[in-house]
């Protein structure tokens, strides 16, 4: 790897992690949510200072290119991330549905036999 493009990928890495440091020092994001982000740039960081290790990792898998190798990874880590916010996203879908039917039950008046406490509400 050219050693101005390993600079590059560890500067950029250094900015983006400061950035997300930034963002939950000004309690902005949620520290469960960067977590992933700041394995992610610390892995960039690694990987750009120690270049031999995609290397090593691709002769040993059979990837003739650790470019490839390095696409092949993060295309797959972004791809879990992708899943994981998708689970999270239908999670709070439901949870918002759950609520709204709550409200309207209650502001119509209707009495339900099954009285909604504050536990049940917490468990949706």
């Amino acid at each position: 790897m050219n050693i101005l493009l390993r600079i590059l990928l560890s500067v950029v890495s250094i900015i983006v992690l400061f950035f997300v440091l930034r963002k939950i020092k000004k309690s902005q994001v949620h520290i469960e949510n960067t977590i992933f982000w700041i394995l992610f740039m610390f892995g960039l960081v690694i990987v750009s200072i120690f270049p031999g290790i995609v290397v090593f990792i691709s002769n040993l898998i059979g990837i003739d290119s650790p470019a490839n190798f390095v696409f092949l990874c993060i295309i797959f880590l972004l791809l879990l991330k992708l899943f994981n916010l998708s689970l999270h996203l239908s999670k709070l879908q439901y949870q918002i549905q759950q609520l709204s039917q709550i409200i309207a039950l209650e502001k119509s008046g209707i009495k339900e036999s099954k009285q909604f406490s504050t536990s049940e509400i917490k468990n949706i």
